[in-house]
């Protein structure tokens, strides 16, 4: 999408961001949804047909994949899918969920990005495995590259991609990937076999004066590992990347308190918070000249259409999933007199899409004076307590 001004200039729809079919289906018999769609987009596509999706001659993407955690395959997922989404579906991008994992390792997919970022509070990071198997691809080829068209199938398993500047320079990316090495989160993989080879590649056309390797008559080989990959190009430019040695990883604090009095722009979000469902965001209460001048407000009071079994509330979470025995106290103010409430909860055990089905001690506090503690968001399900507002102080322990 392009903006100029106040002036939409042009919108690109990518649908449907599920399965090829029933777009695809749908797009063959409807002229109109044919001329409106740029780009089919399907999630996670695995090795699924997409000869009606070929046939639409729209670009192909796999607009969400990967989501592998890294100590489980998640590098040679990468490489894997990289390559073959291309080979086996003529997908021109692959755009991987999600590219830098800072959020709570504790919750739903922790690690599950090509970098991980997840404690601010000590500014620790890891360059994971994936980013290196981008850079294979990335660092020897520029936007505006296309690939080439070609069987890019390896004979005894594996495969390979090419892709150019249309100026002749070439890079080609190979991968010996294994079954067992390269295993997605989803869809389920079926076994094959990937066995050491020798590799011959036939340049054609300008490729042939180019110098990429020991290239004779544009013919040369390679002996193949499996579990590999290997990037060739005729650039010159290219080089190992560097990153600086990230800060000593440290637990988050045992002891925390925030006022916040961050001084960050109204409307942003607080350090260390994670939102689950709704939205929280930092907020200048200037009707309060004292000490709650700054705080955290929530700002969504609809719930929006959701795909993910998420709760009915507004939840933002903070702190470790380790711990048991806490104390908590915090402020609130209801903004909406007799209507609404709040919680705050610990021994919390699931976030993410999972929040719903979440166990763990909740004190509800409600605008009618009326408080509950009970074992889950669903207060009428198991609850420990219940009555009348006046003084209470609750320790979990």
């Amino acid at each position: 999408m392009v903006i100029k001004g106040n002036c939409l200039q042009r919108v690109r729809i990518i649908a449907s961001d599920n399965l090829w079919e029933p777009i695809s289906f749908f797009m063959m018999v409807d002229s109109e949804l044919h001329k409106m769609v740029d780009i089919i987009g399907a999630h996670y596509p695995g090795t699924q047909t997409v000869h009606n999706a070929l046939a639409t001659r729209k670009k192909l993407w796999a607009s969400e994949d990967y989501s592998t955690f890294n100590d489980e395959g998640g590098a040679g997922c990468w490489a894997r899918i990289l390559n073959q989404n291309y080979v086996n579906g003529n997908m021109t991008s692959t755009i991987a969920w999600n590219l830098v994992a800072s959020y709570y390792e504790d919750l739903p997919f922790g690690r599950c990005g090509l970098m991980t970022a997840q404690e601010p509070w000590s500014g620790s990071y890891v360059v994971e495995s994936p980013i290196w198997i981008t850079a294979h691809t990335t660092q020897f080829t520029q936007p505006g590259w296309h690939y080439l068209q070609m069987d890019g199938h390896l004979e005894q398993g594996g495969s390979y991609v090419a892709l150019t500047d249309g100026l002749g320079n070439l890079t080609i990316i190979i991968e010996t990937m294994t079954s067992g090495h390269s295993t997605c989160i989803r869809p389920p993989l079926l076994p094959f076999i990937v066995s050491p080879q020798k590799a011959t590649f036939y340049l054609k056309g300008s490729f042939v004066s180019k110098y990429l390797l020991c290239v004779h008559d544009g013919v040369f080989s390679l002996y193949l590992d499996v579990d590999e990959v290997y990037t060739l190009t005729t650039l010159i430019t290219g080089r190992k990347g560097a990153y600086p040695d990230s800060p000593q990883s440290k637990p988050f604090p045992s002891n925390y308190k925030d006022d916040f009095n961050i001084r960050n722009p109204p409307f942003s979000e607080a350090p260390n918070f994670a939102d689950q469902t709704g939205v929280f965001e930092y907020f200048v209460n200037t009707s309060d000249p004292g000490d709650h001048i700054f705080t955290l407000r929530q700002v969504v009071l609809q719930r929006p259409i959701t795909w993910a079994s998420d709760a009915d509330q507004t939840i933002s979470i903070i702190g470790d999933f380790k711990w048991v025995n806490v104390t908590i106290t915090c402020d609130v103010y209801i903004e909406r007199p007799g209507n609404g409430g709040v919680f705050i909860a610990g021994r919390v055990a699931n976030g993410g899409i999972y929040v719903q089905r979440s166990k763990g001690l909740f004190f509800w506090v409600f605008a009618d004076g009326t408080y509950w503690v009970t074992s889950d968001l669903f207060w009428w399900w198991m609850w420990y307590m219940k009555g009348n507002i006046c003084i209470i102080d609750i320790t979990i322990s």
